[in-house]
C-alpha cells in the first residue's frame, strides 16, 4: 500500500449522467446536454477522477468533523472529572487549555480565538493617521507610512487585515492626531463570535522540539 492509499470508503458520488428518452449525457459547466458517447474519452477520464477523488475528500471531510467532535466530547468529559474532583463549576465558554501524556511527549491544545468585526470608527482613524502623515516630511518615518497604507487595505474576501492593524496599534508616536486615530481602532474593535481550534503535537523527549501533528490538507 503506498503512503498516499487510504482505507476508508469513499463518499457515493453522482455520476453526473442525465438520461433523456432513454440515452445517457452529461450537462456541461452551463448546463448544455451532451451525448455520452459525442465527450472525447479524455474528458469522460478526467470526470471521473474528479468524482473519485471527491468522494475520497467528503468522506474524510466527514471523517475529520467526527473526529473533532469526539474529541471535544472526550475532552469535555474530563474537564468534567476535574471539576467533580475539585468541587467547582466552570460556568459559559471554556478558554484556552492544554492536555499533556504523564510523559510530557503528547500534547493536545485548545485554543478560543476571537472572531473581530469593525464598525464605522474604523473610517474616523483613517484621516486622522493620515493628517500626521501629510504634515510629517515624505522621507521621514517610512515604516510608518507603510503601516498606515497596509492597515486599512482589505483581503480578497474584503475583510480588514488584523495583523496590520495590531501593527498600528501598536506604533506608539507623540501626536495627539496618531493617539486619537488608536483610541478610534479600538472604538471601532468588537468581538461578534469566536472559533476553537484544536491542535496535537509531539516530541521525542522532554528536551526535543514539538513537532506538529499535520490535520489540515494545505499543510500536509
Amino acid at each position: 500500500m503506498s503512503k498516499h492509499e487510504t482505507t476508508f470508503t469513499p463518499h457515493p458520488m453522482p455520476d453526473g449522467i442525465v438520461m433523456v428518452d432513454g440515452k445517457p449525457y452529461m450537462p456541461d459547466g452551463v448546463g448544455k446536454l451532451s451525448a455520452v458517447e459525442a465527450i472525447p474519452p479524455l474528458k469522460k477520464l478526467r470526470d471521473e477522477v474528479v468524482r473519485a477523488e471527491f468522494g475520497f475528500a467528503l468522506a474524510l471531510a466527514e471523517q475529520i468533523s467526527r473526529f473533532k467532535g469526539h474529541v471535544m466530547t472526550n475532552l469535555g468529559n474530563f474537564d468534567a472529572l476535574v471539576q467533580q474532583e475539585f468541587n467547582v463549576t466552570v460556568g459559559g465558554a471554556k478558554g484556552n487549555r492544554t492536555y499533556t501524556s504523564f510523559d510530557g511527549l503528547w500534547k493536545i491544545e485548545v485554543r478560543m480565538q476571537d472572531q473581530i468585526a469593525y464598525g464605522p470608527e474604523l473610517q474616523a482613524a483613517k484621516p486622522l493617521f493620515d493628517a500626521c502623515l501629510n504634515e510629517w516630511a515624505s522621507d521621514t518615518r517610512p515604516a510608518l507610512r507603510s503601516i498606515v497604507a497596509n492597515a486599512f487595505d482589505t483581503d480578497k474576501e474584503g475583510k480588514i487585515n488584523r495583523t496590520n492593524i495590531h501593527m498600528l496599534l501598536n506604533t506608539e508616536d507623540d501626536d495627539p492626531r496618531w493617539k486619537r486615530g488608536q483610541d478610534a481602532l479600538r472604538e471601532a474593535m468588537y468581538v461578534i463570535g469566536s472559533k476553537e481550534y484544536i491542535r496535537f503535537s509531539m516530541r521525542e523527549s522532554c528536551k526535543s522540539r514539538w513537532t506538529a501533528v499535520t490535520i489540515d490538507l494545505a499543510n500536509a
